[in-house]
């Protein structure tokens, strides 16, 4: 496979194995040590609890244990095996493995991203505004390795039955609320796939773009991220963050790179190691990456965020949307509407599971039903009206 991207010294799988374990056994310690995890709790009103929400706005993030079920996730779970299954055979191809046609031909975008085996697709270069400007150590993948593995899966709303439903989580969204208001609106979502042994890393960076130097500038302002874990995460696949630099604005990153001797095994950083079913919440300002998948664990986490909706009104969009596109009313309520179908995908799905009720929809539940109407007008395409800022 072609190696070009590589230094001549890249180390090989197990020897960048062997060289990470200490640093994985520290950072396992630190997480332990600093704990903010647990179950979600709700006070009588079905607000966070406030005790919750204090913790989130003091580290930057918070592990939500247990949040979905186990018959929920063995859903998830094929759902996603499903996407991965139905990927081109190759970049490009019209079929999948199988020979048959693969996921997504009919889509407006391409839901599947692919990388060379345990490489870093972003660090160091320009993409996504530059965002990822040192890039991590990219070890030699094993001879028999596969050319290209599927790293991104975009579209689980129209891809995935069970990704629409916990798209409408009652849990979730009442988390959402309670960060960024009632009228909170969504950011986008993604699928990470770290396949064992060959999944790659995401190098350091702070996902906010657009507010940086913005008078209104604080802690909450480019929103969060939820990871709904699929499978048992651990230090060698897990995402990785820096506690409390949600709070420090714009981190110089190269700098800290260099300070720490080149290296990208930042000091101080926290692993999110977590069960099936537990689900991450983390600030888009904190500093946070992920190393490359050398372990025999697979990692598949669905990733999908939110915002406050004053930090999306009147902006345009960024990272890999359009600068054209300028977040309107209109817009906004398009992008918004598939929280709507999806609490009633969810309703329907679990029909003992109280409903969350958001506000901006209010009064227009019967128009947003999941049909097939409203599965073809609203879910279908949805992720080319994403709210990225």
């Amino acid at each position: 496979m072609n190696q070009e991207s590589r230094p001549a010294s890249a180390p090989t799988r197990a020897e960048y194995a062997a060289d990470m374990a200490g640093y994985l056994r520290a950072g396992e310690r630190r997480a332990g040590e600093i704990g903010n995890r647990g179950p979600a709790r709700f006070d009588g009103d079905g607000r966070l609890h406030p005790d919750i929400l204090a913790a989130y706005w003091r580290h930057g993030f918070y592990v939500f244990e247990g949040v979905i079920g186990a018959d929920e996730i063995t859903e998830l779970r094929a759902d996603a095996n499903e996407m991965i299954e139905r990927a081109p055979v190759r970049p490009g191809a019209a079929v999948d493995a199988r020979g048959r046609p693969a996921l997504g031909r009919d889509y407006a975008r391409e839901p599947h991203t692919f990388i060379k085996p345990l490489s870093d697709p972003w660090g160091g270069t320009d993409k996504l505004n530059g965002r990822h400007p040192s890039r991590m150590t990219q070890p030699t993948p094993d001879a028999d390795a596969p050319e290209d593995v599927v790293h991104l899966m975009y579209g689980m709303c129209q891809a995935m039955p069970a990704g629409l439903r916990v798209y409408g989580h009652p849990a979730l969204l009442a988390m959402a609320e309670a960060v960024n208001g009632a009228d909170f609106v969504p950011y986008n979502d993604a699928i990470f796939v770290k396949q064992p042994g060959l999944g790659g890393s995401v190098a350091w960076h702070q996902d906010g773009v657009t507010h940086w130097d913005s008078p209104d500038w604080d802690e909450g302002i480019h929103g969060f991220n939820f990871q709904v874990q699929l499978y048992p995460t651990t230090a060698a696949n897990c995402l990785w963050v820096m506690p409390g630099t949600h709070k420090l604005g714009r981190v110089d990153i190269k700098r800290r790179v260099a300070e720490n001797g080149g290296s990208d095994r930042l000091p101080g950083a926290v692993p999110l190691i977590c069960a099936p079913g537990d689900v991450t919440m983390v600030n888009r300002q904190m500093l946070h990456g992920s190393f490359a998948n050398t372990s025999a664990d697979i990692r598949i986490s669905l990733t999908f965020g939110f915002h406050r909706r004053a930090s999306v009104l009147g902006q345009r969009g960024s990272l890999s949307m359009s600068a054209d596109q300028v977040y309107d009313e209109q817009r906004i309520f398009e992008r918004a509407c598939v929280i709507a179908v999806a609490i009633d995908a969810r309703r329907r799905h679990f029909p003992d599971e109280t409903p969350f009720r958001y506000q901006p929809f209010a009064g227009l539940e019967a128009e947003f039903a999941f049909n097939d109407d409203t599965f073809e007008r609203v879910i279908r395409d949805y992720n080319t009206k994403d709210l990225a800022i």
